[in-house]
């Protein structure tokens, strides 16, 4: 949002998909948003991570791209801009943490600041639509603007997540007394029946 795309000539008016958001969803899925432009500590970490983990795993890489319309020798000042701004934020998702007592999720961007309409003045994708209809841009960033820190605060609040309690008894197969088959998590403070 408000970029300009094949069927969004105009400028896109709905926030894209978070990638990461349906693969996490699956529980079970190592899950990295990075930019080695503006973090490439965080970058490595997330590559070993990923290829640490034991099963499915997504990284999810901001890749600058000629067809963005800037100097691609500034491709690092870009991505430092996409992630300061929020347009980028940068996480990791373990399904490993839990284990550990820890949330799964690691959010490894601080709050949006500066000006998302700077980073999007510098991309042809953004520029054309403000050329186009500049009322409409204006409002597109508007809500661009507001998607955005409503995303970060969902991040924020997975990041607090308290991990679920472990089940030792996960897996097992035996029902209970009376042969229903029915399993029992286990909660803290409740007995078994």
């Amino acid at each position: 949002m408000p970029a300009i795309a094949n069927f969004a000539v105009a400028g896109k008016a709905r926030p894209k998909k978070d990638l990461g958001m349906l693969a996490m969803s699956y529980g079970n899925v190592y899950v990295a948003r990075v930019a080695f432009g503006a973090k490439d500590a965080q970058t490595l970490k997330a590559f070993q991570e990923a290829d640490a983990y034991p099963g499915t795993s997504l990284i999810i890489a901001y890749s600058q791209c000629i067809a963005h319309g800037y100097d691609m020798a500034f491709g690092l000042e870009q991505q430092k801009l996409a992630v300061e701004t929020g347009y980028w934020p940068l996480y990791r998702y373990d399904p490993r943490r839990p284990a550990a007592g820890e949330s799964a999720f690691k959010l490894d961007s601080a709050p949006p600041k500066g000006d998302l309409a700077v980073y999007m003045r510098n991309e042809t994708r953004f520029r054309m639509t403000e050329t186009q209809d500049p009322d409409r841009y204006r409002n597109l960033v508007r809500l661009a603007k507001a998607d955005i820190q409503d995303r970060f605060r969902l991040y924020e609040k997975l990041e607090k997540l308290p991990a679920p309690p472990v089940d030792r008894d996960a897996g097992a197969t035996s029902g209970d007394a009376n042969g229903s088959g029915a399993h029992h998590a286990a909660v803290p403070g409740a007995a078994k029946h």
